[in-house]
């Protein structure tokens, strides 16, 4: 993590791309959430990778002035780990929908965290494909009734935080985008933290699923007895439905990705030459 010397102010971050999302959209409060942790904790933007898939989260690299890349359908860990792996000095962010990290790009997920890719992941759910219309994604509840839906969903959703405890996550947090502090606070504890951080934001969609009214209901913060570091009792908490809590449900240290990594390429050697690997593979 590449710190500046001098003061980094929010207006510092954002590029001359103007924000598309629909008026009142949640993704402007993580926006504005990922700009004022990066200013805070003075990270340098040229030190700053952002990596997204498809979706209305899709577009969040175009709005911050640091180094970003709009991938395919459902790759941004892929991107991110490599980019990641590429080089290690750069603060590394995924961004997704809850369609592009839980339907078609979920088979990368447990990787990502059994590797504990250094990448912070931020999820923002709104429990709907918004950009294509306002079909039923992978988070929707049982019963939703919309246009692409008119007889209810009848598949039980995903549960996101109890899905990356159970793949072996060191870090797994919930927020709010309509709790900013809180929020940023949490991207900041992600981006400090030394592996794969996972962040489900909820993020409601005000134009297909404007679900802000219920989770202000639903919504409560973790226990302040809670033990972020007794994995159990994280499940316990993400398998309450009835409630959402906000916080970091499980924190823990362990080695990196690049970290094993380099211990491999310790253990190899550094003096065999592209030559010397020819010679002694190909025939």
């Amino acid at each position: 993590m590449i710190t500046l010397t001098e003061s980094l102010k929010v207006k510092d971050l954002k590029s001359d791309v103007k924000p598309i999302w629909c008026p009142g959209c949640g993704d402007f409060g993580v926006l504005n959430s990922m700009l004022k942790a990066l200013t805070d904790l003075k990270l340098d933007p040229a030190h700053v990778a952002i990596a997204s898939g498809i979706g209305c989260s899709g577009r969040f690299p175009a709005f911050v002035n640091a180094y970003g890349f709009h991938g395919v359908h459902g790759r941004v860990l892929p991107l991110a780990t490599g980019i990641k792996m590429a080089n290690p000095e750069l603060t590394v962010f995924a961004v997704g929908g809850d369609g592009d990290a839980f339907s078609i790009g979920a088979g990368h997920l447990p990787h990502a965290v059994r590797r504990n890719v250094d990448i912070t992941y931020v999820v923002m759910d709104n429990e709907i494909y918004g950009l294509t219309k306002g079909q039923p994604s992978p988070t929707s509840p049982v019963g939703m009734e919309r246009k692409a839906s008119p007889y209810g969903t009848y598949d039980i959703p995903l549960n996101p935080i109890a899905m990356v405890l159970s793949y072996g996550a060191t870090f797994a947090a919930r927020g709010f985008s309509s709790q900013p502090r809180d929020l940023t606070e949490l991207i900041k504890r992600g981006i400090q933290h030394p592996g794969f951080a996972f962040i489900q934001v909820i993020s409601p969609c005000v134009t297909f699923y404007d679900t802000y009214a219920r989770f202000k209901d639903i919504t409560v913060p973790i226990p302040e007895e809670h033990d972020p570091a007794d994995r159990v009792a994280a499940m316990e908490l993400a398998l309450q439905t009835d409630v959402q809590h906000l916080g970091v449900f499980y924190q823990e240290e362990r080695a990196s990705h690049h970290a094993r990594v380099d211990q491999v390429r310790d253990r190899a050697g550094t003096d065999l030459s592209i030559e010397d690997l020819l010679k002694r593979f190909v025939r």
